[in-house]
């Protein structure tokens, strides 16, 4: 959280993500708690607000519920596939799927623009296999732990339609992070 600035941000949908997850965990009353570690009492959809009040959400539903999803890396990738699918059935990644056809290449291909409307920081590149059904994506300059990106690959591959979509994560650096990843 050090190392972000006031223009690093995430749209409002993956707060009310977040809190959807908690809620649907937890219930009303420890997603409101959740909330009020944001300073805000909602958040609209489009809007931007700091990437730091996010971390701050997420370290708060990984307090309140993360100990019924087997902890801190499982509830930030139930997270993570929460975000995919929320950006994806908003009006950008809906249109994203009508121009990739829903072939799962095509839409991996659209992953790195699609961060880029979701957040104001940090590049990404991805890179699918011709045969195969694989795919490395690489991250520079993300804030986001490497468990809750896991998440949102697994996520948007569900969404694509594939089986059994398979992720794994690496730290490269501080903000840098890689992902391979296999379907059936």
């Amino acid at each position: 959280m050090r190392l972000a600035t006031p223009r690093d941000t995430a749209r409002g949908m993956f707060f009310n993500g977040v809190l959807d997850v908690v809620r649907n965990l937890g219930g009303e009353t420890v997603a409101q708690r959740c909330r009020s570690a944001t300073g805000e009492s909602k958040h609209l959809d489009f809007f931007n607000y700091p990437v730091t009040t996010f971390l701050r959400l997420c370290l708060a539903a990984v307090d309140e519920v993360g100990s019924q999803l087997g902890g801190c890396a499982e509830t930030l990738r139930l997270i993570g596939e929460q975000s995919a699918k929320d950006f994806l059935s908003s009006t950008a990644g809906k249109t994203l799927l009508l121009l990739a056809g829903h072939d799962v290449k095509r839409i991996l291909k659209q992953v790195p623009s699609a961060y880029a409307t979701a957040v104001s920081y940090g590049t990404r590149t991805m890179r699918c296999a011709h045969y195969e059904k694989s795919g490395h994506f690489v991250i520079h300059h993300d804030f986001l732990p490497q468990a809750h990106h896991e998440g949102i690959l697994r996520g948007v591959l569900l969404t694509a339609g594939v089986r059994n979509p398979r992720v794994k994560g690496y730290t490269t650096g501080q903000l840098n992070s890689e992902y391979e990843f296999f379907w059936d």
